[in-house]
């Protein structure tokens, strides 16, 4: 990298919104919203009671329904990711939700009871006569799969109509709350003291080099979440998980994750195994690596504030964005043209924002969506600030967005978005196929330290995204089954206890002092048993990209087609032409062992390359 390269330059990399609107106050938004009202008063006139007869055209206009909704609401979150606290912004949203959402409760809700309701025979002869209907049979399937979890006409119509008005508003004020939480912090570099954003204070956590610096800074952090937030954030959670718990008995779900099992398609015993390999083999391996990493840290235990810590010999450098985009671009190049070039027209287009802005949105996301016009689009949102995971965090969110084009382009806009559990397929394989391209640069010019960090950085990553994530829904499955109101106490004492039982016991790897509360701005918890997914996605990418070199030439056109898939396909399925099975008893003890195990033997050779003896 030439030294005059500009190191801020994340700046430069903001979205540009105009195919939604021309801006905030567009005329076209209240028009669309108006057009979202009239649409849905058609759509029941033209179809209610006739579903027998006019389905092919019911889902034409649902698909138009739908992706004028986007048009709105997509740009109205986006909106509000850039700002989490303009009031501009949420008043147009609250606006614009009131009118969809009456209008949609008022006509719309007969839709699913009806073709839930409707005799194979009709289904089948209409998919015979209309390549529509065809087209969505596995559409049609996964919604009648819910058949027996759906309420009367009118209750449903209830719901949509109060949407705006529960317990998901709690949820969406959450990210104001956190975006205005500020931290009193002191480096040497930085001269007075300063506050700091929360994003900006996991930076320092991650990537000081100073564990007195990285200590105090989760001390900060914990602190910080005490008092208010932590209140605001059990009562969040509260209000989440009392509502599921009465609609999930009302719809007649057996258990509290059986909703979302049913929607990622996924047999509930495959999500049991799915913990209970993590369960079995986690405690070993965390204590295999940690204890490796303390040595290579120099250190006899590890704080928890040291479990990201980065090595002393790791490159201590900023990545300026640019140069972040060629090294992401040049990973998906190696592997496939087609999404490398998807990657270019994601830049190109300017549907990346980047910089860590004081007000944005934490962590990063992209969201894929089908417009008007059949026209696939994919917007990510990062708060990049340089250090390596960025890097990282860049590739993974791109791989979410060439997923979600592939499929719009392909399945349209009812049936483009894989389940939760399987949508991290292509953004972890974006993330490997990285993460591999360094590796290999590394080690071609012999830098054995530097690939020993990168390989270190890498594992963290993997633990975080699958034994730390079954920590989470293993908090979340005990607060959720809980039965009642849980205190702020009550929950930091269910973190700790679900922490230590993957983690080790206080001083058997780490110490667990400032961690209590950390609970507190875990969004996803927002969106009941969502994390589990991220481990599903990372130990079955690991399994998936072990076949890579298996199949050779046919790999590509084979993973292509499994993202086209989109949501028209469940994970057994999907894998079935891979050589995998989901549901066979060793899968997930296997895909740790091609994540986790490989690389760690690889680090433990490494270090002793390094001079570090076992």
């Amino acid at each position: 990298m030439s030294k005059t390269r500009k190191t801020d330059d994340a700046a430069e990399y903001r979205w540009d919104l105009s195919c939604f609107y021309a801006g905030l106050d567009d005329p076209q938004i209240d028009a669309d919203c108006r057009a979202l009202a009239l649409g849905a008063a058609d759509f029941c006139a033209d179809h209610k009671g006739k579903l027998d007869r006019t389905l092919g055209q019911a889902i034409r206009d649902l698909t138009e329904l739908d992706m004028l909704s986007n048009k709105v609401f997509v740009y109205l979150n986006l909106r509000t990711s850039l700002k989490v606290d303009d009031p501009a912004v949420k008043a147009k949203t609250a606006a614009a939700e009131k009118i969809v959402n009456e209008a949609f409760g008022q006509y719309m809700a007969f839709f699913d009871n009806e073709v839930a309701g409707l005799p194979e025979a009709a289904i089948a002869a209409q998919a015979v006569s209309d390549p529509v209907v065809a087209k969505h049979l596995p559409w049609i399937r996964d919604l009648r799969r819910f058949a027996p979890h759906l309420l009367a006409d009118d209750v449903e119509a209830a719901l949509i109509k109060r949407s705006s008005f529960g317990p998901g508003t709690w949820a969406d004020f959450f990210g104001e709350v956190e975006a205005g939480l500020r931290f009193p912090f002191r480096r040497r570099w930085y001269g007075r003291r300063r506050s700091l954003t929360l994003t900006k204070m996991l930076d320092v956590l991650s990537h000081d080099r100073d564990p007195a610096v990285r200590a105090r800074t989760l001390r900060l952090i914990n602190d910080g979440f005490k008092g208010a937030f932590a209140k605001y954030s059990a009562q969040t959670l509260y209000m989440i998980v009392g509502s599921k718990e009465v609609e999930d008995r009302e719809r007649k779900y057996g258990h509290p994750m059986a909703a979302r099992n049913l929607g990622n398609k996924v047999p509930d015993a495959v999500v049991e195994a799915l913990h209970a390999a993590i369960a079995a083999e986690a405690p070993a391996i965390v204590g295999r690596y940690y204890r490796l990493k303390a040595r290579l840290l120099g250190m006899k235990r590890l704080r928890w504030s040291d479990r990201n810590a980065e090595l002393p010999f790791s490159a201590e450098r900023r990545v300026p964005f640019a140069e972040a985009m060629e090294t992401v671009l040049a990973a998906y190049a190696s592997f496939s043209p087609t999404l490398a070039g998807l990657v270019k027209d994601m830049a190109a287009r300017r549907w990346i924002d980047a910089p860590a802005d004081e007000g944005k949105e934490s962590g990063a996301y992209n969201c894929s969506l089908v417009l008007p016009g059949n026209r696939p689009v994919a917007f990510t949102l990062l708060n990049y600030l340089g250090a390596p995971d960025d890097v990282m965090t860049l590739a993974h969110e791109l791989g979410h967005g060439v997923h979600g084009l592939l499929g719009g382009e392909a399945q349209g806009p009812l049936m483009y978005h894989a389940p939760t559990a399987y949508c991290e397929t292509a953004s972890v394989f974006g993330e490997l196929t990285t993460f591999n391209n360094l590796k290999a640069d590394l080690a071609s010019r012999g830098s054995v330290k530097e690939t020993l960090a990168l390989v270190m950085s890498k594992i963290d990553d993997v633990l975080n995204t699958t034994v730390r994530q079954i920590s989470f829904s293993n908090f979340e499955r005990r607060v959720h089954g809980s039965g009642r109101r849980l205190s702020v106490e009550e929950l930091c004492g269910i973190w700790l206890e679900e922490t230590r039982k993957l983690y080790g016991e206080d001083g058997d790897v780490f110490t667990y002092e400032n961690t209590d509360h950390l609970w507190a701005y875990i969004s996803h918890f927002h969106r009941p048993f969502y994390v589990y997914s991220y481990a599903f996605g990372e130990l079955l990418t690991h399994s998936l990209y072990a076949r890579r070199a298996m199949l050779g030439d046919s790999f590509e056109p084979l993973y292509l087609d499994l993202l086209r898939s989109g949501g028209t396909r469940d994970a057994v399925d999907l894998l079935k032409p891979f050589g995998l099975d989901p549901t066979a008893p060793d899968f997930w003890r296997l895909g740790i062992k091609l994540s986790l195990g490989v690389m760690l033997e690889e680090a433990e050779s490494l270090a002793r390359l390094a001079g570090y003896g076992t």
